[in-house]
């Protein structure tokens, strides 16, 4: 188990599930070298924004830029912000992960 409660079998395969940002779509780097800008840093992200909620629908791997951006806020407020409008994140360009939440109104 992680710091963030998730099972490590569960961990292990939401990394390899998701090794591009689920909302971005750039390739992620695990270890940010020092120095360097840690927007395309890999993090943990929980779509609907409840720490409890630790399922595979619900837990994904997301840009450090794109998780700032998200922070608290509701997945459907969200997609349609200036950042979501500006990187061309929408519901159409987004992982199938999101897609599945936004379709269930998250």
């Amino acid at each position: 188990m992680n710091r963030w409660n998730i099972p490590e079998e569960m961990e292990k395969e939401i990394i390899e599930r998701d090794r591009f940002c689920i909302y971005c779509g750039i390739e992620m780097i695990e270890k940010v070298p020092q120095g360097q800008s840690r927007k395309y840093a890999a993090t943990w992200e929980h779509i609907i924004n409840d720490g409890t909620i630790v399922t595979k629908e619900n837990i994904a791997r997301c840009c450090s830029s794109c998780n700032s951006s998200k922070g608290t806020k509701k997945l459907s407020y969200w997609i349609n912000s200036k950042y979501c409008i500006e990187k061309n994140i929408n519901k159409n360009t987004v992982a199938p992960v999101v897609k599945n939440a936004l379709e269930k109104g998250l």
